[in-house]
């Protein structure tokens, strides 16, 4: 038996963006989301006309770049909400393998057009809100259990975050990486539940974040 040239086509046609995705996400990591496309291309093992068969301009690639990280973080923060039975133990596990979310900020820090993109998208604006519902829960969970400091809210931790990944800088990506998750840890271990400097004002809560800017 031969296989369908049908199934075949849109295989390799979902190879190719698979490809192509990924090839972007590390050129705009190291490089920002202006390089040449033929660079993207050359890449990810594919023709110029294929990519822009996939992607008719930058600005649908860097769409479709940040769209997949942000269901990344969701699917990873669904799966952890079901597998935790602790919610700071949940939280904990989202912040530290948010490292898909470090590619989306950068993206809106580097381009204005990248920033003009995420802002104004409905799909990357209805993917943000529910990751931070997610995040929500998680806060709300671990304050019930003792576990994160009771003056801290999801805002504040999405600040945080987002502060954090854009000022990594570092001479090599795994420099970087390391840099990262270090500092996470150390965030971690501020959010944790003890005696310690009191904070101004009150907890910042998701619905404080402007959703025009590009906390998470």
């Amino acid at each position: 038996m031969t296989a369908d040239p049908e199934t075949t086509l849109r295989a390799d046609a979902r190879r190719n963006r698979d490809q192509i995705l990924a090839a972007a996400k590390s050129i705009f990591a190291v490089s920002g989301p202006e390089v040449p496309m033929e660079e993207i291309a050359r890449a990810a093992g594919v023709g110029v006309g294929t990519l822009y068969r996939r992607f008719p301009d930058r600005d649908a690639l860097v769409r479709a770049v940040a769209m997949d990280n942000f269901e990344r973080v969701l699917i990873d923060a669904r799966a952890i909400a079901a597998e935790e039975t602790s919610s700071w133990r949940a939280l904990e596990r989202l912040l530290r393998q948010s490292v898909e979310l470090q590619l989306s900020i950068q993206l809106a820090m580097v381009s204005h057009r990248a920033l003009v993109i995420l802002k104004s998208d409905p799909e990357v604006r209805r993917l943000r809100d529910d990751i931070l519902a997610v995040l929500d829960e998680f806060v709300d969970g671990a304050k019930a259990e003792g576990r994160l400091r009771l003056d801290v809210g999801a805002g504040d931790i999405a600040i945080l975050f987002a502060t954090l990944l854009r000022q990594v800088r570092a001479k090599s990506t795994d420099v970087a990486e390391m840099a990262a998750r270090r500092c996470v840890g150390i965030m971690i271990d501020g959010l944790s539940a003890r005696p310690g400097t009191e904070l101004p004002g009150r907890p910042i809560t998701s619905h404080d974040l402007d959703p025009a800017e590009d906390h998470i």
